[in-house]
């Protein structure tokens, strides 16, 4: 059995003593240690990266017969909620395949210079990821057509009657593009994948070995129920359950705990306000305030944005997808409707009237 050892704040940057409270100080390098296994999170091949099985299959496929062919793998548009591991499946892809992974994100490409910046520089076969690509401008979505078809840039040279337009070449590469707003991407850069993956939130035996899997890399021992009810808890998204892995192991060594048990991970989740369905406070915020203010719904979602004091962007892609997915909650073309498991999940009685709205069939 691993023994957890005690370690300060993240970021805090202060020494840390160990888990049996004899004050001891960890020494630099055993520091470093901690801190190298949090940052190892993230799988680095596909045998790693649990879960998505259907996904990593065919994927597979098309990396292996890349590799074979000594040429760029097609371009990727992986698609799916915040948190199930697009960025990690970009990485991915870049390791199997031997090549130099470039980042950045949409919002980072201000002008069309940007992206001629950062396309003239890279090597070939290159996995070049633009996170939030629904995000980009039009004037540099329409210079990516051109290098994902033809890899070379449009680029004009001068000004007024002067001007000309000259072509620049660039290596194959590889674009992967990740959205969690699929439909705000246009058709025209859609259609530029070969290749398309929708992500899904993961099911309870994924979940359950991703909790292992990063219980072993932070040395921390986690018994089988625990790791089911955090699993339980962590609503289908590896970002979410292995930050709660960390926070169990904070409570367990407050504890003095070997082990992260069933008894720590229960009182942690009471602390932090989740519920058995992975629910925060601020899931049950939303849900309670269409029930009470709304009869239940439906209530468009700007002013259910207003009413929670949230962003409409943050409402509809962070909180609405697992809450859909739970069934709590329906989108309606009237707004958005709770369901009878709503009511069932937070103790409430339906008021009179609510089945006129249609939320009982």
């Amino acid at each position: 059995m691993a023994k957890i050892k005690s370690a300060a704040p993240e970021d805090s940057g202060a020494p840390a003593s160990n888990a049996k409270g004899s004050g001891a100080l960890l020494h630099p390098e055993e520091v470093l240690e901690e801190d190298s296994r949090d940052l190892s999170l993230r799988p680095r091949n596909l045998k790693e990266f649990l879960g998505q099985a259907a996904l990593k299959e065919n994927l597979s496929v098309f990396i292996t017969a890349a590799r074979e062919r000594n040429d760029s793998l097609d371009h990727l548009f992986l698609i799916g909620p915040p948190g199930l591991g697009k960025t990690t499946l970009a990485q991915v892809v870049a390791n199997e395949l031997g090549a130099d992974f470039k980042v950045t994100s949409a919002p980072a490409l201000d002008k069309p210079k940007d992206l001629v910046g950062l396309l003239t520089t890279i090597r070939d076969k290159t996995v070049f990821f633009i996170d939030e690509i629904h995000r980009l401008k039009p004037a540099i979505e329409e210079m990516l057509y051109i290098a994902m078809e033809d890899y070379e840039l449009d680029w004009i040279i001068g000004q007024g009657p002067g001007a000309r337009t000259m072509r620049l070449p660039i290596k194959p590469f590889t674009l992967v593009g990740a959205t969690t707003r699929a439909g705000n991407v246009s058709s025209p850069l859609v259609s530029r994948f070969g290749i398309v993956c929708r992500f899904s939130y993961y099911d309870q035996r994924d979940m359950e070995a991703i909790v292992r899997r990063s219980a072993g890399i932070l040395s921390v021992f986690i018994e089988d129920d625990a790791a089911g009810l955090l699993a339980a808890s962590s609503r289908g998204t590896p970002r979410v359950v292995n930050r709660l892995l960390r926070r169990m192991r904070d409570f367990a060594q407050i504890k003095r705990s070997p082990a992260i048990t069933r008894a720590v991970v229960a009182e942690g989740l009471k602390g932090l306000e989740i519920d058995n369905l992975g629910l925060e406070r601020y899931d049950r915020e939303i849900l309670r305030i269409i029930i009470e203010r709304y009869n239940g719904g439906p209530v468009g979602a700007e002013t259910l944005a207003i009413s929670v004091g949230e962003a409409v962007d943050t409402l509809e892609d962070y909180y609405e997808p697992y809450l859909i997915q739970a069934g709590l909650l329906q989108r309606t073309p009237r707004g958005r409707i709770v369901t009878p498991l709503a009511y069932e999940h937070l103790r409430l009685e339906p008021r009179n009237g609510h089945e006129s709205n249609g939320l009982f069939f």
